[in-house]
């Protein structure tokens, strides 16, 4: 149906008109793309013929209408052009009103709402809609969204009130709301959107059947048991009584709220008679620890049932009533009420019960220690019917050791042979200790805990309770004893060894001990104990912090040399070690677990260890073995010591030879060589011009070949004792310097030019240092070849040689790094790195911009191969190897690095094969001229196949010869 706004009428005729059309006539006229010639039936409620006129005339010239004919009374026909031609032609949507699906079934003093929206409409966005409803054949005005004297006076106090409204969602749906709901409120609610469109067309208002029952639901709990013991049963009783209406469905919920929680649902059941289980209770309802007891009809009581209750089942429990109804094929709640059916406690099964412990408190060691458990309660001695319950018993010594357990079934647990354990009945356990000891005595409890039997058989702790302690005192003896502390072997000098004993004496109340001992130094400066190392109760040596390198070394022993007598002996005794020395003397005892405990301990009174003697200087004396008659003669000399047995037999000595050009003047360390036999030159020196070895124990030779004019001056030697320290490194025991020997000699001229005396120190100093260069062995190296010349991309293989002189060393103590090199140059100053071989072996080449491939092998301990395949133009020059030396010191384990050695460099040619290398340009082209000649030939026999003409033969005259004469 449609209704103009009556604001247009009034403007226009000065009344209010309201058309209605037949629903048919409309929904033909959208079917058509218009009305056509189709008849419309509409009446008007004017009085006035006059303005049911203007109204008609109105429709006649807006809708492109032609008025048929009048009917009886205020009916009229109106006739649509058959062509179609009018201005409504082009336009195809339909206005569609729609309200909420129907019919309603409302509860009385609830809320309730019927939505309404208009889709496919002309003009603009925002529409206008007004409710009516028809109750019988009464018909009243609700509301409008743009007339508030819409309202039927019935209505308008509850709309003033806010009971009756119109909510507008968007600008084409709005929703009537009621409050609270009246029985009289049921009806037929119709929507009308007043028409913007510029031809009617569609459907312009929707009706729905709203039917309101009365409110007849009540819900009314039983009183519940306040306070519930741990393990019972909760019934939640809910009665429900209501009046019966068709299509209207009942569901019940129960829940529980907490304190500062969120309400949690526990069960609910319905409106189908479906069950659904809060989160968290789904597992306890398939156990069936959750049941549910559901009445029939009305007024009858609905419960559901906690079995075993638990501390986290208390709070305020509630059941919610719904009512539902079924709309569109879903469920609707249309009613809802929830009351508080009261607060239940559940009392945790360990507040019930209080257990008491029984002792005899003072006792010896070697008696028998019984104490007795006894759990009461009142609230459990008469337990429910349905309710398990069962026990089981903890002892614990000093509230933390757990002693033993026996479990609800019997086992024990953690028990030993001392120890027995009885379950005298169902709240009573009693314990024994046989044999008891010192370490027995303590603090005892004991804890029960009580388990409760839920669905399916299953047990759970619902609690523990504990006993106060009792004090168990066990009484022995001591041991008694005392500690001396004496020193056995003292040290004399740095190096010698020292050896304390720790000894136990006055021994009382020792049976059944172990004794252990701590040695403990302290530094002659005022400072703290440090702990050297331990023996413990199964002769274990424990090393301190500080000294555990020492002990694992050997370089400090400690042993139990008697049951009462301990030794602590350090093998090389520094100055680091001077200072006061004790021992604690520890007594252990086992205990029935098998552990050792401390029982006693004692510390002696310190010794004081420090040197007899200081150590000796040493007396060193030097003396010639040559004497150089002339410049280019050898000189040698040697420097001894005589002091050995002042100093302790692992004494390691060094040596070092100074040089003066006079008396006073500043002296040059030409060579030394050290407690680990490692040579030391001055800086710049040739090594192989001197020497310095190490003849015996304390006898050094040193030597200078083809001395100069220049190596005038005096020579003397300088000698340090040496021994080595625990865990690594030299200690200097002593030094002295030796007599000095004065080299003078008569200036001989030589093949070999002599240098010139310099005229200054300085010049002089830099001539000597220019003559005794080198430091450590002397290596020399010779490099070799099987052949000289080769051709290309054969092989050459080349030896490179090293030999060692002076000092010689073990294969683990020496090693080498080996460099090949090659200089295409003669003579050049920036030759190539080819390969290196390093001290762990590791081959290392060099990119080359050649074919040829290199292999560089270690074929003895001192001699090495490189083997250069596929020789190339580009490997001519020559070739030369360089090699590094690594040396370990005996000392302190460390690597070092010593000297560098070059080899003579030897030449390798490639010699030019004159067939090989013309043999590749040849072949090349006899081949090129073969396939030329071979195409050329083809290509002649093609174009003379091609190209041939055939021509009639010509007569050939018989004469001889034919003239022509003009």
């Amino acid at each position: 149906m449609l209704r103009y706004k009556r604001s247009f009428f009034q403007a226009v005729y000065g009344q209010s008109e309201q058309v209605w059309f037949f629903d048919e006539m409309i929904k033909m006229g959208c079917q058509g793309g218009g009305f056509g010639g189709t008849p419309l039936h509409f009446r008007l409620a004017s009085e006035q013929r006059e303005g049911r006129d203007a109204v008609v005339n109105h429709l006649s010239s807006f809708h492109g209408l032609s008025r048929a004919g009048s009917l009886i009374g205020n009916d009229y026909l109106l006739r649509g052009h058959g062509d179609d031609t009018s201005r409504d032609a082009a336009v195809r949507r339909c206005r569609t009103v729609t309200v909420s699906p129907g019919p309603l079934l409302r509860v009385e003093g609830q809320t309730l709402s019927i939505r309404c929206d208009v889709s496919e409409y002309e003009g603009p966005r925002e529409q206008d809609f007004e409710w009516t409803l028809t109750r019988g054949s009464e018909k009243l005005n609700v509301i409008s969204t743009f007339d508030p004297a819409f309202s039927h006076k019935s209505l308008k106090e509850r709309i003033r009130s806010g009971d009756v409204s119109i909510s507008r969602l968007a600008d084409n749906i709005v929703e009537l709301r009621i409050r609270e709901a009246q029985i009289n409120d049921g009806a037929t609610y119709q929507c009308i959107t007043p028409s913007t469109d510029s031809v009617m067309r569609g459907i312009y208002e929707a009706s729905v059947l709203l039917e309101v029952i009365p409110n007849s639901l009540v819900v009314t709990p039983q009183p519940l048991s306040p306070v519930v013991p741990e393990g019972r049963s909760v019934r939640l009783p809910c009665n429900v009584s209501r009046n019966f209406t068709e299509g209207v469905y009942t569901s019940v919920s129960w829940s529980l709220k907490k304190p500062w929680s969120l309400e949690q649902d526990l069960l609910s059941c319905g409106p189908d008679l479906s069950v659904t289980v809060g989160e968290g209770y789904r597992e306890r309802y398939m156990d069936g620890g959750m049941r549910l007891e559901m009445g029939n009809g009305n007024g009858i009581s609905h419960g559901l049932v906690l079995s075993s209750a638990a501390p986290e089942d208390q709070g305020v429990f509630v059941c919610t009533v719904r009512l539902w109804t079924r709309e569109q094929g879903s469920w609707r709640r249309i009613q809802e009420k929830s009351v508080e059916m009261g607060e239940v406690t559940v009392k945790p099964a360990s507040s019930l019960v209080s257990v008491q412990l029984h002792e005899n408190s003072s006792l010896s060691s070697g008696d028998t220690l019984l104490l007795t458990c006894s759990v009461f309660s009142e609230s459990l001695i008469d337990p429910d019917p349905n309710l398990e319950l069962d026990l089981d018993a903890t002892w614990l010594m000093n509230d933390s050791l757990v002693l033993a357990h026996l479990s609800r079934e019997g086992v024990l647990f953690n028990g030993s042979e001392t120890m027995t354990l009885t379950r005298l009945g169902l709240w009573d356990f009693q314990m024994k200790i046989h044999n008891l000891e010192v370490s027995d005595t303590g603090f005892y409890s004991c804890k029960v805990g009580l388990w409760i039997q839920r669905e399916r058989g299953r047990w759970y702790k619902a609690g523990e309770k504990k006993s106060e302690p009792v004090a168990v005192r066990v009484t022995k003896q001591n041991p008694d004893f005392t500690v001396l502390l004496s020193s056995s072997v003292k040290p004399k000098f740095s190096g010698d060894p020292t050896e304390l004993e720790c000894r136990v004496t006055n021994v009382s109340n020792t049976r059944g001990f172990r004794l252990g001992v701590t040695w403990l130094y302290r530094n002659i400066q005022p400072g703290l104990m440090h702990t050297i190392a331990s023996l413990d109760e199964n002769g274990t040596i424990i090393p301190g912090k500080n000294y555990k390198s020492h002990v694992e070394a050997g370089f400090i022993t400690t042993m139990r040399v008697e049951p009462l007598l301990f030794r602590l002996r350090l093998l090389h005794t520094t100055e680091v070690d001077v200072g006061e020395y004790s021992c604690t003397v520890m007594v252990w005892s086992s205990s029935r677990n098998g552990n050792w405990k401390k029982m006693a301990e004692l510390l002696s009174s310190p010794i004081k260890i420090s040197f007899a003697n200081k150590p000796p200087s040493l007396s060193v004396e030097a003396r010639r073995l040559s004497e150089p008659p002339t410049a280019g003669s050898s000189f040698q000399m040697i420097c001894q010591t005589d002091t050995l047995n002042l100093l302790p037999p692992s004494t390691i000595f060094s040596a070092l030879v100074h040089f003066q050009e006079a008396l006073g003047s500043p002296r040059l360390t030409l060579a030394s060589l050290d407690p680990e036999g490692i040579l030391t030159m001055e800086k710049g020196l040739k090594p192989e011009l001197i020497t310095l070895v190490k003849n015996q124990q304390a006898e050094f030779r040193f030597g200078i070949q083809a001395i100069q004019e220049s190596q005038r001056g005096y020579y003397y030697c300088q000698l340090k004792a040496w021994t080595l320290k625990p865990g690594g490194g030299w200690h200097e025991l002593s030094h002295g310097d030796s007599n000095t020997l004065e080299v003078d000699f008569t200036h001989t001229d030589l093949k070999r030019p002599v240098p010139v005396v310099a005229s200054s120190r300085h010049h002089r100093r830099q001539m000597l240092t220019d003559l005794y260069s080198g430091t450590g062995p002397t290596f020399a190296l010779s490099i070799s070849s099987d052949v000289s010349s080769v051709y290309p991309r054969e092989t050459v293989k080349i030896a490179c040689d090293i030999s060692v002189s002076g000092t010689s060393y073990s294969t683990d103590d020496l090693s080498l790094e080996l460099q090949w090199f090659l200089a295409r140059m003669r003579s050049s100053s920036s030759p190539s790195l080819l390969a290196s071989i390093d001290r762990w072996g590791i081959v290392r080449k060099a990119p080359r911009n050649t074919t040829s491939d290199l292999t560089l092998e270690h074929l003895e301990p001192h001699r090495f191969s490189l083997s250069v395949q596929g020789v190339q133009d580009s490997d001519v020059g020559e070739f030369y190897c360089r090699t590094t030396a690594w040396i370990r010191s005996m000392g302190t384990g460390e690597w070092r690095r010593a000297h560098e050695a070059t080899s003579e460099r030897l030449c390798i040619n490639v010699k030019f094969d004159v067939w090989e290398s013309m043999r590749v340009p040849l072949l090349y082209g006899l081949c090129s001229s073969v396939a030329v000649g071979f195409i050329s030939l083809v290509l002649g026999l093609v174009c003379s196949r091609c190209c041939k003409t055939t021509k009639p033969p010509t007569p050939r005259s018989r004469k001889l010869m034919e003239l022509e004469m003009d």
